[in-house]
């Protein structure tokens, strides 16, 4: 997808503002950060000027705040409790309907998503987990519709990571802090002298979409600022995991006693698969109005943290926390790479900074393999 011969260039904050306009005149309803209830989250944006200027956020496990910035960062932050995944599996989603009219019924499937979307400030860690949520849900012999639907004709515009938290690892899995691929337009924000952003196209749309934007050639200098905001990042994670021989590692420490260490820590609450980038367990509701006359099928988010999802003819499989949180890891950091081809995880650290009480998978995965890792942090 990647246009790897275009030249760089350069927009200002005012062309920032243009790219928004230019991408709302095609009909994209621009989705992309906005400061709200205390959070960086994602929804809609009508201007540039929606975005949370100044701000940004400190994580650590079981904790997340916002803090002002000194300086005016449109993009100054990590990820957040949002992933893009809400748009493109959302977390409710009407399959059908039917009604009873006399003796007959009629049954109508839902009608296909046809809004279009375009992506504001998709961070690596996330161009990665949209990846692997291409290959799990459109990728394989059975395509899930609605995801298809929704996917198609996405406009993604990057922003290459400069604040990583103390919760990111995105370099241990390959995903950032640069976003590398998956983009239609890429921005790097530069705040030293000039605030802009040097942009790089990775599609026809993303040259097309620059076409109506004011922009200059980018200089040596443009691009050297450029390529230190990312090896800053990088310099900069709070976390690391390492990931050689950890597949196997897991899958021969199934009986590990650390299992019933952090069963005796975990809620089973499920926030972690909630806020996962990856994370695609969904089950159904039926719905009916007090007549029985109406009823509805709603496709929901699930969790393998829930007793009802292991649930087999006769009771659950994984009725413990213990054999809960096992499934979750060793599927996340070992037997997706069985089923898909890649790790499920891709080092954003939000199930890290959302666990009400901070379990850590790096912590955990190292525990459970032997192996050195975790925190970054005072080394």
């Amino acid at each position: 997808m990647n246009n790897k011969d275009a030249p760089d260039r350069v927009i200002s904050l005012a062309g920032l503002e243009e790219l928004v306009g230019a991408l709302r005149r095609r009909g994209y309803r621009v989705v992309g950060p906005k400061l709200r209830d205390g959070a960086i989250v994602y929804d809609e944006l009508d201007s540039a000027v929606e975005l949370p200027v100044g701000w940004t956020d400190v994580q650590e496990p079981g904790s997340y705040r916002i803090v002002r910035r000194d300086d005016e960062a449109r993009f100054g932050f990590a990820a957040g409790p949002h992933s893009w995944k809400q748009y493109l599996l959302p977390p409710r989603v009407r399959l059908w309907r039917a009604q009873q009219n006399g003796a007959s019924v009629t049954i109508e499937e839902e009608a296909p998503h046809d809004e279009r979307y375009a992506f504001l400030g998709v961070r690596g860690c996330d161009l990665g987990a949209i990846a692997i949520q291409d290959r799990v849900l459109m990728g394989g012999r059975y395509v899930d519709h609605d995801y298809a639907a929704r996917r198609e004709g996405i406009f993604v515009v990057a922003v290459d990571c400069g604040d990583p938290a103390a919760t990111c690892f995105c370099v241990s899995m390959g995903t950032g802090p640069a976003a590398e691929s998956g983009y239609d337009i890429a921005l790097t924000e530069l705040i030293g002298g000039e605030h802009r952003f040097l942009v790089r196209v990775g599609s026809e749309r993303g040259a097309e979409i620059l076409d109506d934007v004011s922009h200059r050639p980018a200089d040596d200098a443009d691009r050297e600022e450029a390529v230190a905001v990312t090896e800053r990042a990088t310099a900069g994670m709070g976390r690391s995991l390492d990931t050689d021989g950890l597949h196997d590692s897991l899958l021969q420490n199934l009986e590990h006693p650390r299992w019933d260490e952090v069963a005796q820590r975990c809620l089973a609450c499920g926030n972690c698969t909630q806020v996962c980038p990856t994370c695609f367990c969904t089950g159904v509701e039926d719905a009916a109005d007090l007549s029985g006359e109406n009823v509805e099928r709603t496709r929901v988010w699930d969790t393998c943290f829930s007793v009802d999802h292991s649930y087999i003819h006769g009771g659950s499989v994984r009725p413990g926390t213990r054999s809960r949180y096992r499934q979750w890891l060793t599927h996340k950091l070992a037997t997706w790479e069985d089923q898909f081809g890649t790790s499920g995880c891709v080092g954003c650290g939000r199930c890290i900074a959302w666990c009400p009480v901070g379990i850590d998978l790096t912590e955990e995965a190292a525990a459970l393999s032997g192996a050195e890792g975790g925190s970054n942090e005072n080394t």
